[in-house]
């Protein structure tokens, strides 16, 4: 036997002994077509289906085996995943689910989740597409919000990750790189934050995370549509400068998790500018609707600031997750984060080529490529399409609360300020709000949820979705109807109405 047929036998066992590619390619392909295409089909008659339903004994007994140590046949999984998984999903992709500000995704956004997976490229660094793509994201999003060349960004899980990594990166600018080894002890005074009342939870957690506490955010009063007062974030700032703490960070809220309401962002701009503060917006819920020319003017001030957090899984529709931040000082990003590991040296060509990867810019090293499905529905969609279906989500709220402010039983809790309606039942108790949706979401008609707004439960509906119509906003009141007449309920004829 020669020596080459020799190799070849060789490399060929090797294979079959450690390869985990399908040992017959066509039967694989004919296999994963089938799913792509009940996904598709999934996806085209979501109407079809339940908003939402509990998983099965069955289902959930499915998922307690233990670790499988045997092979099995990819046919027999995939049978698995259409009977346990599939029908059991959170319901975001239905019209009636706005519980919560859940993007309905897209199959555009499907696809790009197989080219991802399949090229399955480590994106925190190296010189390959996937940083070209991410790059294009982070100029693209520059553009939409103001910010000038020289700006940095970063795709994360989620808001909740990017404003832990402003809130590092403010903290390092306010004390200087030494920070990143000494930690906070050496800080001669107690570094304070500043936030609404209205912020999201997340904003407190960074302050515990990056190890200053969350007792040093202070939280700032707002008016009568949940928006932080310009004037009390001055007396708080005054009032700390006085009593020896560090002010170093004001941030801002595009669309606020209970209500969306925004913050007067440009007079934000201004007292962290006068104050020398960092100034963030968590803009998870409101941001992307700067792609809306009805809505971007609400958003005046986002332009002048120092970061902005945003989901593009939310109002962007693209699969999650995808969540990002935007820098306008990319330096100040770098000196946060980057390592001088050897095994991150650059090069000047080569694979490993390139100044600054997306590793030194956040805590990840390993980083997926959610870039390709962000890129791939703005590419294919445009921000034209994608801010018209913001605006009209909005639209949708708004019909929403003119239907319900007009019926004797309802009333509106909150002014519709993008696109989340808060209402109650008038005479009804926290018992019977909770039970309401909560029998709701069982049903699998509609998929609210509840918040608690000046100490009372109320509902909450959040309309994200851009597969939602005006006809199914008025079905889920119908359904709303039928429920108290189904409780035999009564509205306290005496309440009254609260104008919003």
């Amino acid at each position: 036997m020669s020596r080459a047929i020799e190799q070849e036998r060789v490399a060929a066992t090797e294979a079959a002994v450690g390869s985990l590619d399908p040992s017959d390619w066509d039967q694989f392909r004919e296999l994963a077509h089938g799913l792509l295409d009940d996904m598709i089909a999934h996806v085209e008659t979501i109407r079809q289906r339940p908003v939402w339903q509990r998983p099965s004994d069955e289902a959930r007994a499915r998922f307690v085996r233990p670790l499988p140590k045997q092979s099995r046949e990819l046919g027999d999984v995939l049978d698995d995943v259409r009977a346990h998984i599939v029908p059991f999903a959170t319901g975001n992709l239905h019209p009636s689910f706005m519980g919560w500000v859940h993007g309905a995704g897209t199959p555009i956004g499907m696809v790009a989740e197989i080219v991802a997976s399949g090229l399955n490229m480590n994106c925190g660094g190296r010189d390959h597409a996937g940083l070209v793509v991410e790059q294009q994201i982070v100029r693209w999003m520059s553009e939409a919000l103001g910010y000038p060349a020289g700006a940095n960004g970063l795709f994360l899980t989620g808001s909740s990750m990017a404003n832990f990594v402003a809130v590092t990166i403010a903290k390092t600018e306010a004390l200087g790189q030494s920070v990143r080894e000494a930690g906070l002890r050496d800080c001669d005074r107690q570094l304070v934050a500043y936030t609404s009342a209205e912020a999201h939870s997340c904003i407190a957690q960074a302050m515990q995370l990056s190890g200053i506490g969350s007792a040093n955010l202070r939280t700032v009063a707002v008016d009568d549509a949940g928006r932080m007062l310009p004037g009390a974030l001055c007396d708080t700032i005054g009032e700390d400068r006085a009593e020896g703490f560090l002010p170093f960070l004001v941030v801002g809220t595009a669309g606020t998790v209970n209500t969306g309401a925004i913050d007067p962002l440009a007079e934000i701009a201004e007292i962290a500018s006068r104050e020398k503060l960092w100034f963030h917006v968590d803009g998870a819920i409101g941001a992307l609707a700067v792609l809306s020319d009805s809505l971007r003017e609400l958003f005046k001030g986002i332009e002048n600031s120092a970061s902005v957090a945003l989901d593009f899984h939310k109002w962007g529709q693209v699969p999650y997750d995808a969540g990002f931040l935007l820098v306008r000082d990319g330096d100040a990003q770098k000196r946060t984060f980057a390592q001088p590991a050897a095994y991150l040296q650059r090069g000047d060509r080569g694979l490993a080529a390139g100044e600054t990867w997306p590793c030194d810019l956040g805590p990840d090293l390993s980083h997926g490529f959610r870039a390709l499905k962000t890129w791939m529905t703005i590419e294919a969609l445009g921000t034209d399409r994608i801010g018209g279906s913001i605006a009209h989500t909005c639209r949708l709220a708004r019909h929403l609360a003119e239907t319900l402010g007009r019926h004797p039983a309802f009333q509106l809790k909150a002014p519709v300020a993008l696109n989340i309606v808060c209402f109650g039942i008038r005479g009804a108790g926290s018992e019977f709000i909770r039970d309401l949706v909560l029998d709701l979401q069982e049903s699998g008609l509609a998929a609210p949820s509840w918040t608690t707004l000046n100490g009372e439960l109320v509902v909450r509906c959040a309309i994200v979705n851009h597969r939602t119509t005006e006809a199914d906003i008025d079905g889920f009141v119908d359904t709303l109807d039928r429920y108290l007449a189904d409780s035999a309920f009564r509205p306290a004829p005496d309440a009254p109405v609260r104008p919003c």
